[in-house]
């Protein structure tokens, strides 16, 4: 046989071997429901625990009397030899603490009010200042442990909150209430019975849920920004927290909106090491001129007024 005979052939033996059946298919792997990942530290069990003991009454208004003077040895003379105040604060709560996307820095009016001390400190008005972004579990912590000076964080004054840190007075009145999606049909807490609402963990705001009647299945995440990522899921039916902070929701997603009537009032102060009687003291100096020089232009500045209505700031009171 020649040899391009021979070739013929083993090439048309080839092919009809390559047009031969494929055999039987192979059958995928099952797939069963697939659950929208949540973010990590969520705890979506329902349970709050709150066994604690009940804190002494107080009156979570009253500070102490202002004072300006930086004395050789105090907290703030130690602070200014340091050369720089270290703040406690948000970076994921719009108009509150968050950073820009386009400069990275941080903004908000929390971050106004600790920049504000940070001036009458290191009397500039370019302080030396360093934000640690704490999420709303960390603010008692990093304050005992003396990680920071002061924490500007949404930060509600409760009397048992005064057993473990010290605040200053109250430079912005809250109240909680309740976001949901704008088709939901919930018009406030009296219909979120046995539905999933989302809280901040170790927040006045989760502790407030616990008490409601009819009362909802607390979920807890680590940020207010997680609990909106799970409304937006649908994983929870509604987040529920101070109405400063839902503002800022809203703003960012028009498809929610805030509902209801108030469940509590929260009184914003700064944090501060409860032994650091002085710092308070200098602290209370400080907002003194933050209520009557800034307060109203930052607040207009980050457009609260548009959720919020028209607000002055809440007068100062001194024990």
């Amino acid at each position: 046989m020649k040899l391009r005979n021979w070739l013929t052939l083993v090439f048309a033996a080839a092919l009809l071997a390559g047009c031969g059946s494929p055999g039987p298919p192979v059958d995928p792997a099952p797939v069963g429901d697939v659950q929208r990942p949540t973010p990590a530290g969520t705890d979506m069990s329902g349970q709050v625990d709150n066994s604690g003991p009940a804190a002494p009454e107080c009156n979570p208004r009253a500070s102490l009397r202002p004072d300006d003077t930086i004395r050789p040895g105090s907290t703030m003379d130690d602070i200014v030899k340091r050369g720089y105040l270290i703040a406690g604060v948000d970076q994921s709560t719009n108009l509150w603490g968050f950073r820009d996307p386009h400069t990275g820095e941080l903004q908000g009016f929390d971050i106004d009010v600790a920049t504000e001390i940070a001036k009458d400190l290191f009397d500039t008005d370019d302080p030396p200042i360093r934000f640690r972004a704490i999420n709303s579990g960390q603010r008692e912590e990093v304050l005992k442990n003396g990680e920071v000076d002061i924490v500007v964080r949404t930060y509600s004054i409760t009397c048992e909150r005064m057993q473990e840190v010290a605040f200053s007075t109250v430079y912005f009145e809250a109240a909680q209430r309740v976001l949901v999606r704008e088709k939901s049909g919930i018009q406030g807490i009296a219909d979120l019975g046995g539905k999933r609402v989302c809280a901040a963990e170790n927040s006045t705001s989760v502790d407030n849920l616990t008490e409601a009647d009819p009362q909802p299945a607390p979920v807890q995440a680590a940020n207010w920004t997680d609990c909106h990522v799970l409304l937006q899921q649908g994983q929870v039916d509604a987040v529920s927290t101070d109405n400063t902070i839902l503002a800022g929701m809203a703003a960012e997603d028009p498809s929610t909106r805030v509902v209801g009537p108030p469940l509590s009032e929260e009184l914003y102060g700064v944090g501060i090491p409860q032994q650091n009687e002085d710092m308070v003291r200098f602290v209370n100096a400080s907002l003194e001129g933050v209520r009557q020089d800034v307060w109203r232009a930052r607040y207009a500045h980050w457009g609260l007024g548009e959720v919020l209505g028209n607000m002055s700031p809440p007068r100062p009171v001194y024990r």
